[in-house]
């Protein structure tokens, strides 16, 4: 019986052709017959010499003929043979190569047969309204139809028709359950497209939680199946979505808005309703707690009837399984529903003076309530916490009237452009205009002051400070930074021919401004200063520049304020610390940024092993060049914007992190030939080189030298790294010098072990290296 594949090949007409046993059979019954050729042909001949045969000469010439004969004869069978043999081999590659393909199409073939089952399976299911069975079959369908597409080489015409039938039979599913959803979730919007009171109270929504079953129609699934479907299809956020958009615009936001709006809600065995109802108030801003409580009562009755359904316990799929409603609907509105509570709700209820700020604190403890309670439906994740930071920054947003133009012209240059700079010199001073005298209180206390300014002034020479001891070395600021102090200078001035109360609002408006700046200009600028460098050195200069007037402004102002500030409270010193902490806190976060790129191109290095492969050397060399070019381009952006002392910090500290990362990728390699000893050599070399030329802090290129040559100053790695260099050219007796019994300039730059590791890596397993490593101890 032939074999399945010969059948298969043969049902085809593909085969067409002897199999090898009996090729050879054949060949083996030719030889056969030549042998029998040759025999006849001897007698034949010696039949017809024996008569003739007159003399032993013509017996000689007869034999020699038929021995040529005979050669001729064999050579005629050896050729035969071996072009049969070869003829046969390569029909025996063919076929083997034919059954391969077929084995694929068969598998193929099998796959198609999947996919047609599963379409038949969600068919059916589709039609009994088993829609998650239906979903199930339609992913079982997909996954066979993307397995046929990753084969190679079999890009067939049918493939694209399958893609089609599949997008239909999406399409179709998505669209019984659209209907099934609007059956089950069903929303009554008003007809006007204008936003007010008038249409939210025409506005319902009906939530099925058990669907009617008619007897003449397949029973209705519940919202639990319908959801499960969409999911498993993969349009689960898109519903959601879509759903959560209607629930913020018609009835969160009318909630937050409209101070007379309440909701209904109607609970009935199998629908809840949601509606809404005027009724009268006086209020034009609704209370936060009043506010919170109707949008918690609707997020209640939605987590109950529709966000806590069970979704997919039983599934092997666990993304399907893992999936929580209310976290996927808190996530699509949470930012949008904050934004509308604080810019419609909260900013309302911010006090209008400093009596009412006790009563604050009830705002704040149902802000938190409402947060804990939105955490506790699992609509919120436990780091949100907006709406209560809002809350609690009291001190940000509290102003009177009459100190409400210096808040908004404060925060107006808080949000300008921080780029606009300005070159602060230790030489540089506020002009502020001639103060006026002090009251009769404090005339002893300003002589007392005064007095003490005239012994400062009769210290010896040596004994005195330098000029500019105390004052802010030349760095660049922002322009809107200095107005915002001139404006603090300005304001205080006003405060000191202003009414005890009008005085004593001014003064903390001034600190308000401070920290409203502590909260506003991180928040706005969040984005740039995490993305551009040079915006994150001048908010650093900017926070200290700040904090270096902070410790004086308050002493300046502090006997010619109203009495009631001239107890000690006049000072701004409390808020020198974070206004040093959030310039420093944005500066290293930004380093850590510049300093995980600088990893990032190292990584692509591919660990600066077989430095013998052109594509290793090449890929990294480029990781090189690219971190040279990312601190040289660092460089620039710094230059004249950071004191230099801080850009040398900065910039020596980026570069010994690169070495640090290169040090430690050459030291953990295994195996290092003499070309890998020779490009790392060439690699390390190019830093070397290169390496100083990104300590530019100064705009005059001549005058950057002398912080180029004190490179090891700023980058303690710098000797370990040229002593790495030296170490991969040096021979065994090179290296034991330089260790000198652990007392040279090798053991300060690495452990024995690490000098161990290195030598293992260079040299092969000799006495001699043997000999080295005992030394290394």
């Amino acid at each position: 019986m032939s074999s399945f594949v010969t059948e298969v090949l043969a049902h085809s007409g593909r085969l067409e052709k002897e199999d090898l046993g009996t090729r050879i059979g054949r060949l083996t019954r030719r030889v056969e017959e030549i042998k029998g050729e040759v025999c006849s042909m001897i007698n034949k001949k010696y039949n017809e010499f024996l008569p003739s045969m007159q003399s032993a000469q013509d017996l000689v010439t007869q034999v020699d003929e038929l021995c040529g004969d005979i050669d001729l004869l064999k050579s005629r069978v050896e050729s035969e043979v071996q072009q049969d043999l070869h003829v046969s081999i390569e029909e025996f590659t063919q076929l083997k190569q034919q059954l391969e393909r077929d084995t694929v199409i068969l598998s193929m073939l099998k796959q198609l047969q999947e996919f047609s089952t599963a379409i038949e399976e969600y068919n059916c299911a589709l039609s009994e309204k088993k829609y998650i069975a239906a979903a199930q079959h339609l992913k079982k369908a997909q996954n066979c139809l993307k397995l046929l597409k990753s084969r190679k080489g079999f890009e067939l015409q049918i493939f694209k028709s399958l893609s089609v039938e599949l997008t239909i039979q999406k399409q179709n599913i998505l669209y019984h359950l659209g209907e099934e959803w609007q059956k089950l979730v069903s929303w009554k919007l008003p007809t006007s497209k204008v936003s007010s009171l008038e249409s939210a109270l025409q506005t319902e929504l009906h939530l099925c939680t058990e669907p009617s079953q008619k007897e003449d129609e397949a029973p209705s699934p519940p919202i639990s199946s319908v959801l499960l479907a969409f999911a498993l299809v993969g349009e689960l956020h898109t519903k959601l979505k879509s759903f959560s958009q209607l629930l913020l615009k018609h009835i969160i936001r009318p909630l937050v808005s409209y101070p007379s709006l309440h909701a209904l809600i109607d609970t009935h065995p199998d629908t809840v309703v949601f509606q809404f109802e005027s009724v009268a108030t006086d209020l034009e801003h609704s209370s936060p707690p009043e506010v919170f409580t109707k949008i918690r009562l609707v997020l209640e009755v939605l987590q109950k009837h529709l966000l806590d359904l069970p979704l997919g316990e039983d599934l092997e799929d666990e993304k399907v399984s893992q999936i929580v409603l209310a976290e996927i609907v808190g996530d699509m509105i949470w930012e949008d529903m904050s934004e509308c509570l604080i810019k419609d709700c909260l900013v309302y209820s911010i006090p209008t003076n400093s009596s009412k700020l006790e009563q604050y604190e009830e705002v704040i403890q149902s802000t938190e309530e409402f947060e804990n309670a939105l955490k506790g439906m699992r609509f919120l994740k436990g780091d949100t916490t907006d709406l209560l930071k809002y809350a609690r920054n009291i001190n940000s947003h509290f102003a009177n009237k009459k100190c409400q133009d210096v808040i908004v012209a404060a925060r107006n240059l808080m949000t300008s452009e921080i780029h606009n700079t300005v070159k602060i010199t230790p030489e540089s001073k506020i002009t502020l205009p001639a103060l006026p005298a002090p009251d009769e209180g404090n005339k002893l206390k300003m002589q007392n002051v005064s007095n003490l300014h005239n012994e400062m002034m009769n210290l010896d020479t040596e004994n005195k400070l330098g000029e500019h001891s105390f004052s802010l070395p030349t760095c660049r600021i922002s322009e809107s930074v200095e107005k915002l102090m001139k404006l603090a200078y300005q304001t205080l001035l006003e405060a000191t021919t202003s009414s005890d109360q009008c005085a004593v609002q001014l003064f903390y408006s001034v600190r308000n401004i401070f920290h409203l700046f502590h909260d506003v200009v991180p928040t706005y600028h969040k984005e740039n200063l995490q993305k551009l460098p040079q915006l994150a050195a001048i908010h650093h200069n900017n926070c200290m520049y700040i904090a270096h007037h902070l410790l004086t402004l308050g002493h300046q102002f502090r006997l010619r304020l109203a009495p009631v500030l001239c107890d000690g409270t006049t000072t701004f010193v409390d808020l020198v610390p974070g206004f040093r902490r959030l310039g420093t806190e944005c500066f290293l976060a930004q380093m850590r940024a510049q300093k995980g790129e600088l990893l990032e191109r190292l990584s692509s290095a591919r660990n600066f092993s077989n430095m013998d492969d052109e594509n290793n050397y090449s890929a990294a060399s480029r990781a090189v060049r690219q971190v040279l070019h990312q601190l040289k381009r660092l460089g620039v952006v710094w230059q004249d914007v950071l004191p230099v002392n801080i850009y040398c910090k900065a910039m020596g500290t980026l570069l010994n992190t690169a070495i640090a990362e290169i040090i430690g990728r050459i030291t953990a390699l295994e195996d290092i030939s003499t070309q890998d000893g020779d490009r790392l050599y060439s690699l390390c070399k190019t830093i070397v080189e290169e390496g100083p030329q990104v300590f530019t802090p100064l705009p005059e290129e001549n005058e950057n030298k002398k912080f180029q040559e004190e490179v090891p100053v700023y980058v303690p790695k710098w000797m370990s790294f040229k002593e790495l260099m030296l170490l991969l050219q040096a021979s065994l007796q090179e290296i034991g010098d330089r260790w000198a019994d652990g007392k040279g300039p090798l053991a300060t730059a690495f452990s024995s072990g690490e000098v161990k590791a290195l030598i293992r890596a260079l040299f092969q397993n000799t006495e001699r290296r043997a000999a080295a490593l005992a030394k290394i101890k």
